[in-house]
């Protein structure tokens, strides 16, 4: 798809765009129907050649006589005669040659090309925008069906990824509508009433205030984690496992939610500033999606087959597991939250997932058989 594309550069290097029109030029069926009539004229050319030279080179010039007793005199063809009888019936074979790998070459030039030109007319349709289209090339495995596969795998990919950009925009442009649709009820409320409660309609517009800024940093930091590859280090994921327990403690007795942190030192090739905010932000999805009281939550830090985990679990209402999957979707949020907590911005586990895999690791969510939810984030030892 070269339309509208650019080739790669190094950093600081301009980015040369890829002309939309170009020059015609002879087709690729052509050459290669060219090249097998060169090989085969040529090969054929060769033959005849060592085949004149290795005969004439036995017979003299000259007029040939042989004398017999018995037979007499008889006369032998010499090189002049042989030469004459063979470079016409050499003539109509190099013609038979030409002929075969004319029609030889266009024919094998089309079968080997008609795999690309399946791949052409997608990639056309895809650039169209059906980017449901696909090659599906049958057939045994050879380099066109495995360049056809790595394209197909390439498009479902891209697929997934715009329709989960364009379920994004739709969920944020609603969810961001949201604080500021209440923002101005409650100004035009005020505006209407004679005698307003100031005290309250400031508290409220806080609320409205604090949750569009909640949604609006998290909507960033999900781009930063788009935009580029953290950088790697040695990451102790135990230190931000009891950062998050500790900053989130007192959260957790107010909403009566028992708050526990266990676990081994587990060190990782990872970003501290993002294994601290994943941790803050499934310990506190553990909290908002709690029993209304005496809930428990729990967070540990282990090593399992070679790679680090933190677990969270949490108890709660009873999720459908079929539901459990879509959780880490932006904008999902549980069956309920605790009565009196801040629902959130519903791009926690969102934020989670991306933190994860952009760490190279993997997110696993399942519901608990007596409610509640587990998290599990593993990550490649160092």
């Amino acid at each position: 798809m070269r339309d509208g594309g650019a080739r790669p550069s190094t950093p600081g290097t301009p980015v040369q765009p890829v002309p939309r029109h170009r020059a015609p030029g002879v087709s690729v069926r052509i050459r290669l129907t060219l090249s097998y009539v060169t090989l085969v004229v040529v090969a054929g050319a060769l033959l005849l050649g060592v085949v004149a030279v290795w005969l004439l080179r036995y017979i003299p010039e000259g007029s040939v006589y042989s004398s017999d007793p018995m037979a007499g005199t008889s006369w032998a063809p010499n090189r002049t005669d042989l030469i004459r009888a063979f470079v016409p019936a050499a003539g109509w074979a190099m013609l038979a040659l030409l002929a075969v790998g004319v029609l030889g070459g266009w024919f094998l030039a089309g079968r080997v090309l008609r795999p690309l030109g399946a791949i052409a007319e997608t990639a056309g349709a895809v650039g169209r925008g059906a980017l449901d289209a696909r090659i599906a090339l049958p057939g045994r495995d050879d380099e066109f069906r495995q360049l056809a596969d790595v394209f197909d795998g390439m498009l479902d990919r891209i697929q997934g990824d715009v329709e989960r950009e364009r379920r994004f925009a739709a969920n944020a442009s609603h969810e961001l509508r949201t604080p500021l649709t209440i923002t101005r009820a409650l100004l035009d409320v005020a505006e209407a009433d004679p005698d307003p409660d100031v005290p309250q309609l400031l508290t409220r517009l806080r609320a409205a205030n604090t949750r569009a800024i909640d949604l609006t940093e998290a909507l960033l930091l999900l781009a930063r984690l788009d935009a580029r590859p953290p950088q790697r280090s040695p990451v102790d994921l135990s230190l931000a496992a009891e950062g998050a327990v500790e900053l989130l403690h007192d959260v957790a007795a107010v909403h009566d939610v028992r708050l526990e942190a266990e676990g081994d030192p587990v060190v990782i090739a990872g970003d501290a500033a993002l294994l601290d905010q994943l941790a803050l932000n499934l310990v506190q999805n553990a909290l908002v999606h709690n029993l209304p009281s005496g809930g428990e939550a729990t967070v540990r830090t282990t090593s399992r087959d070679g790679r680090g985990v933190l677990i969270v679990e949490n108890s709660g209402a009873v999720l459908d597991p079929a539901a459990v999957a879509t959780l880490g979707e932006p904008f999902q949020r549980g069956a309920r939250t605790r009565e009196g907590a801040h629902s959130g911005s519903g791009l926690g586990l969102a934020i989670a997932g991306s933190i994860v895999a952009a760490l190279d690791g993997s997110l696993t969510l399942t519901a608990r058989r007596g409610g509640g939810l587990r998290v599990e984030a593993s990550f490649p030892l160092t």
